[in-house]
């Protein structure tokens, strides 16, 4: 297979959405639904609107799925990039119906800012190695420190304190502004 090949479930689900499956958006939804309505829910802070933006995705995914570019990254990366979007309509659409100062978008865009940094985190967690994952969560959910995440993982002190690094490394990156309309992480390449 070539590098940048698409994996073979996702060119597989791309055809049978294209085809009119609906048994492939089923268990399309089975697979990416807690990713969509997770970060849904954290850019809006609104169960609701969660669900109904995780419908929205699905449905725009059933309704084009000759949409999804497999040069420009994983199906998830593409789901996660629809949610993200979504989300952030449904912000500028529901500051638009609340605004009391039509001059002042700045609470908006600060609003769409942190909600997006937030979901970029969410995405870095959740794609990052799980013995990145397992470091971050014993040091900073469970409060160990490095000797006693060394233990717990069963690695040097040395390799506890690198995975903690790079995992801060990669979580850091998540505060970092992206260029306007560029992708998340793992979804094509900003231009």
């Amino acid at each position: 297979m070539a590098k940048n090949a698409p994996p073979r479930w996702d060119r597989r689900m791309q055809q049978r959405l294209s085809r009119g499956e609906a048994a492939a958006l089923g268990e399309m939804y089975d697979r990416f639904a807690a990713l969509v309505h997770s970060q849904a829910h954290r850019m809006l802070d609104d169960e609701g609107a969660a669900d109904l933006v995780t419908r929205e995705v699905f449905a725009h995914v059933w309704e084009n799925p000759d949409a999804y570019d497999p040069k420009q990254g994983s199906m998830r990366a593409w789901v996660a990039h629809l949610t993200h979007r979504e989300s952030v309509r449904r912000l500028r659409r529901d500051a638009d119906e609340d605004r009391d100062d039509p001059d002042d978008p700045d609470g908006l865009e600060e609003r769409v800012r942190r909600a997006t940094a937030a979901a970029r985190a969410d995405y870095i967690v959740s794609s990052m190695p799980a013995p990145l994952r397992a470091a971050l969560e014993l040091a900073y959910v469970r409060r160990r420190d490095y000797r006693q995440t060394a233990a717990d993982l069963g690695v040097t002190e040395d390799e506890a304190r690198r995975r903690l690094r790079l995992g801060l490394q990669l979580l850091s990156t998540a505060r970092t502004r992206p260029l306007e309309g560029a992708p998340p992480p793992g979804y094509g390449r900003a231009l």
